[in-house]
């Protein structure tokens, strides 16, 4: 198989915000009437607004009280993060007008979303709570390399640890644009983590090495991790990897079609809840 080759600066891995890439998805469903001032349109779309709005009151719900709010200034910040919070569709799960003996026609929709808090808000966070091993804090990943620059030849090693039990994909892409997923790969199936711990790639299963070889350039390595299980993408068999065959702009969508968790309780959260984290390492190679 083609090597895979990669210079990391180190520093760039500690660099992001603690939550860059962290965010919530959820399931959510609006519902909206026509009645005397609405057109049919603007019902489509007052029924997606109270979606969204629905998705972020799950998100806030579910996040307060998996975590561990220690004090005002921190509950404070929570509150700042997802009242600016950023609605991204995933899916739309269902969708039709139907006929209310009351209201006349209505409209509902059922959507996946990824709801995004406000960064500034999330960054604050880091001033009051340390979150990095902290299993009640929101899913957060780190991803760092065994030293600061390697040469060609030299071997590198990848390494990553979430703050509680997560799954992970990680993909990697060269210089030259090839993507490839390293991890789960043909010899390793299992991207179940457990938190608190540092995992180290290649190895175990891996049969592949991570070798400096042209052609050089930046690259960089993603990791998309999440508390339940990934949505598939498309990909092929190349040695000890595989290569992506899905398109690069559907990537992260596709990922972000998670299994959502039936929560035991069904008490204090919503239903159908599930933690996403995304961290990027920016990667060159040199001679």
């Amino acid at each position: 198989m083609k090597k895979i080759f990669f210079l990391v600066f180190a520093s760039l891995a500690f660099a992001a915000s603690l939550y860059a890439g962290q965010s919530t998805i959820t399931a959510s469903e609006g519902n909206a009437c026509m009645g005397d001032d609405k057109s049919r349109k603007q019902t489509e779309e007052a029924a997606l607004t109270a979606a969204k709005k629905k998705a972020v009151e799950f998100a806030s719900t579910y996040v307060t009280s998996e975590t561990n709010v220690k004090n005002f200034v921190v509950e404070k910040d929570f509150i700042s993060a997802y009242a600016n919070a950023t609605v991204k569709i995933i899916q739309e799960l269902e969708k039709s007008w139907y006929r209310d003996a009351l209201a006349g026609d209505c409209y509902k929709i059922k959507i996946k979303a990824e709801v995004i808090p406000d960064e500034r808000a999330m960054t604050g966070l880091t001033k009051n709570m340390v979150a990095v091993d902290d299993p009640s804090a929101p899913l957060s990943i780190k991803v760092w390399t065994d030293k600061k620059e390697y040469k060609s030849g030299d071997k590198i090693k990848v390494y990553i640890k979430g703050n509680k039990p997560f799954f992970a994909r990680i993909m990697y892409r060269d210089a030259g644009g090839e993507l490839l997923q390293l991890l789960p790969n043909p010899y390793r199936s299992n991207n179940y983590f457990n938190g608190s711990t540092i995992y180290e790639l290649p190895s175990g299963d891996d049969k592949f090495n991570l070798e400096v070889s042209p052609p050089f350039g930046e690259e960089n390595v993603v990791v998309y991790a999440s508390t339940a299980p990934l949505g598939e993408i498309n990909t092929q068999t190349h040695g000890g990897v595989y290569q992506v065959k899905t398109h690069p702009t559907d990537i992260a969508i596709k990922t972000r079609g998670v299994k959502l968790i039936q929560k035991a309780d069904g008490n204090a959260v919503p239903p159908a809840v599930s933690e996403f984290s995304e961290e990027k390492v920016i990667v060159k190679t040199v001679k």
